[in-house]
Formats: C-alpha cells, sequence, structure tokens
C-alpha cells in the first residue's frame, strides 16, 4: 500500500534492488584499501562465544511519546496512556503491554539528541544512527551490519554477515559497507523472502554441478595467479557465497515453524520477519536488520501508531522472548532505532513532524544492563534533562557491548581511520 501521509523524501522510496541487484554491487563495487585493514583488538569472550547483532528499525521516525517516553494528561502526550513494565517505575506507553512485560531484559535511552548532526532529515538521521557519524560531502564510512560483518563475521560462515529484511523490495542500493569493501554488503531480502535463484536446475546433476564447481575454481585460482584484486576477490567471494546460501535455502523458509509460533509472532508481515528473523541468528548469522515501516506520521499520527506499534508489540516481543528462553540473548546485541522522533507538538493534521532534539530507543542483550532506564526529558518531551547522548555515544556502546574496541581502527590506502567517531566516547551507564 502507498504511504500516503509521510513527507514524500526519497528515502521512503524503497528501490528496486533485490538480491541479484545487490549480487551486482557485490560484484562491481571497485573499493580503494581493502587490503591494508588491521582487524579490531577482540575481548578474549569474543572467541568463546560469537556474538551476533539484531536492529529492528523503525523507518520514517517512531514516535518515543507513542512507545518509550509517554507523556500522558500532557498537551503533547496524546491520547494514550502510560502502563507499568516489569521494572517497578519504569512506564512506556500502553501500546506495548507485552513488551512491557519484558522490561526487566531491556535498557531504555530517552535522552537521544541528534539535532547537530542529523537536523530531522530523514537520510542525514539514518545515516548517522547506522554509522555514528554526521553525513559530509565525499565521505562514506560502513554502517554497523558492515562493521559487524567484518570483524565478527568469519569468512567460512554459510550465511553473509550481513543480513538486511525490509518490506517491499529490499533495500535502498546505498554503498553501505564504504571502504570495507564489497564482501560485507548486505545481503537484501525484499518481503522476508529467499534470496532469488538459489534452487539449482533440477536438470543439473549433483556430478555435474560439482564438476562445473571444479571447472570454475581451477579458472579462478589460474587467473588470480595473475591478476589478483579485490575486484577478483568479491567475484569469487560472491559465488562461494551464492553455493552456501543454496545449501542453506531451508533457513528462509518460516513455514516450517510449528503453525502456533507463527500465530505468536503475527500473521502480518512484521510478525513473519521477525519470526525469519530469528531463525536466521539461531542458524549463525552475524547481523540481521529487520525493518518496520513507515512511522513518518505527519498525518494522523495516533491512528497509525495504534495499529503500527500494535504490530511491532506482538513481533518484536515474540522475538526477544524467544531469545532469551533459547539463551540468545546473552550473546546477541538487540537494538531498537528510528532515524529520529516525533514532535512533541500536534499539527492541525492529527499528526507529529520530525523530531531530533529529544527521543528515545531501546537496547537489549549481551553487554547492556538491564531493567534501566537512562536519560529524561522535559514533563512535555521538548527537550533532554538528564543524560544526553548523540548517535556517536550509541555507535560506541554498541562496538563495546559485542566487545570491539571503538578506538581500535585500520588504514585505507595508508590513512589511518577509527571505525567510531573520535570525538564520542560509550556510555558507561549502559554497559554491564
Amino acid at each position: 500500500m502507498r504511504c500516503t501521509y509521510s513527507c514524500g523524501s526519497a528515502e521512503h522510496v524503497l528501490s528496486r534492488r533485490s538480491f541479484l541487484g545487490g549480487t551486482a554491487a557485490l560484484l562491481g563495487g571497485a573499493v580503494a584499501g581493502v587490503p591494508g585493514f588491521s582487524p579490531f583488538a577482540l575481548a578474549d569472550s569474543l572467541e568463546k562465544k560469537r556474538k551476533q547483532i539484531l536492529v529492528v528499525y523503525l523507518a520514517g521516525g517512531s514516535s518515543q511519546l507513542e512507545t518509550w517516553d509517554p507523556k500522558p494528561k500532557t498537551e503533547t502526550g496524546g491520547p494514550f496512556g502510560a502502563i507499568e513494565t516489569s521494572v517497578p517505575g519504569i512506564m512506556i506507553s500502553e501500546l506495548l503491554p507485552r513488551t512491557a512485560k519484558l522490561m526487566h531484559l531491556m535498557a531504555l535511552v530517552r535522552g537521544v539528541n541528534t539535532h547537530a548532526a542529523a537536523v530531522d532529515d530523514h537520510g542525514k538521521g539514518d545515516y548517522l544512527m547506522h554509522t555514528g557519524r554526521a553525513q559530509a560531502p565525499g565521505q562514506e564510512y560502513p554502517r554497523l551490519g558492515a562493521v559487524a560483518s567484518k570483524f565478527l563475521g568469519k569468512e567460512t560462515d554459510a550465511l553473509p554477515g550481513y543480513i538486511h529484511i525490509a518490506p517491499g523490495h529490499g533495500g535502498l542500493g546505498r554503498n553501505e559497507s564504504a571502504f570495507l569493501g564489497p564482501r560485507h554488503a548486505p545481503l537484501y531480502l525484499g518481503n522476508g523472502q529467499a534470496p532469488a535463484n538459489t534452487l539449482r536446475d533440477p536438470a543439473i546433476t549433483d556430478p555435474a554441478d560439482q564438476s562445473r564447481q571444479a571447472f570454475r575454481c581451477m579458472l579462478n585460482d589460474r587467473f588470480a595467479k595473475r591478476r589478483r584484486s579485490a575486484e577478483t576477490e568479491a567475484y569469487t567471494s560472491t559465488y562461494e557465497q551464492a553455493a552456501k546460501l543454496m545449501r542453506e535455502r531451508d533457513v528462509f523458509d518460516i513455514s516450517k515453524e510449528h503453525a502456533a509460533d507463527r500465530f505468536r509472532y503475527g500473521d502480518f508481515d512484521f510478525g513473519r520477519h521477525c519470526l525469519l528473523a530469528r531463525r536466521l541468528l539461531e542458524a549463525g548469522a552475524t547481523y540481521v536488520q529487520c525493518v518496520h515501516s513507515n512511522y513518518d506520521t505527519h498525518n494522523e499520527n495516533f491512528a497509525f501508531h495504534l495499529e503500527q506499534v500494535g504490530e511491532f508489540d506482538q513481533g518484536f516481543s515474540a522475538l526477544l522472548e524467544d531469545l532469551h528462553v533459547r539463551g540468545r540473548l546473552e550473546h546477541t546485541l538487540v537494538i531498537v532505532m528510528s532515524e529520529f522522533g516525533r514532535t512533541p507538538h500536534i499539527n492541525f493534521y492529527q499528526g507529529r513532524d520530525h523530531w531530533c532534539k529529544a527521543w528515545s530507543i531501546a537496547l537489549a542483550g549481551c553487554g547492556i544492563k538491564k531493567g534501566i532506564a537512562l536519560g529524561k526529558t522535559n514533563a512535555k518531551g521538548t527537550e533532554v534533562v538528564d543524560h544526553e547522548v548523540t548517535g556517536g555515544h550509541l555507535f560506541h556502546t554498541y562496538l563495546n557491548a559485542v566487545g570491539l574496541d571503538p578506538a581500535g581502527g585500520f588504514e585505507v590506502d595508508g590513512r589511518p581511520i577509527q571505525i567510531a567517531e573520535p570525538t564520542a566516547t560509550s556510555i558507561k551507564e549502559l554497559l554491564a
């Protein structure tokens, strides 16, 4: 369904890049400096139990007032109330009754202010929240998914290191891996569908397929001895990853889940995508991003959030509970974020506009303290009055939580680059 209430910016038009389009980008990207990387210093525990990251991205800018930081019975609060959670003293929107029961597993960050870097712009806010840096002309930094793929993933992994589940056709077609190279670009799963062309033609027998693969490998090896480059390695890596995906194709099929579990997650796209995210994490995916769209509610904010936050509450709570019960939450960092929040002011169309001066995100899982709410906004939610943080602080915190050193770095064409914004620091109050 076409979104009629949003601001109409380019960020709300999903590109047609499917898996094949993404693969073409992987094959064609010429990235300078890839051979010169030196790895982050990893925590000792990282080698004992691999860390994973799950991002639930509420695209368009979800309202903090209808989710994590309600202000009931105020002129900016809107019609919804606040409810108690499993943590005494922490209240969230009444639209999140299932998630409220899991607050003891979570941490809320209520003092996010990204105005200096994002200025209420969808693209700039999206970039900041995924890279920890302000967007600037001529500069591209890798997104969190690419960083996770590079430093938490392994070449032997059956699944790509960065998997992005999105409604519609899939991704936005950006250079999300930047100088980390095409190997760490995302695999887009449009509408949560399995990657295209991962079923072998039934006319090709196993022996014939093995012969083809052996012949291809021989030609690749011969070529690489004389003309090895980042591009040829990307070609080889892509073919090898495609072969692995063909062997792992069943992991994308949520129909293999029990009917009761599919019902529990919800019979709607976001619920199905959350269930797929759990299957991917259980299959060893390093980073999974699951998008719920479109929260750009300039019109009818309350009617939209009533329905959309209800979907989020069901799908997300089922996913978080499963990660906890199955013992995966202790080594999976969970992040729920948007590009910004929504204005405390309610406009003429009963909507809320873009607002990055005082908003909220939610965290859970490895490296994060449980059952806390850090930061505070004033009575009307118009400004942060305690523990103000920005996207750079959050990015540092994510890296620390999964055992990576935010001050670590690498070289690109002989130039040292720190992976996290050098002027920011981690939020120590959030780290376990």
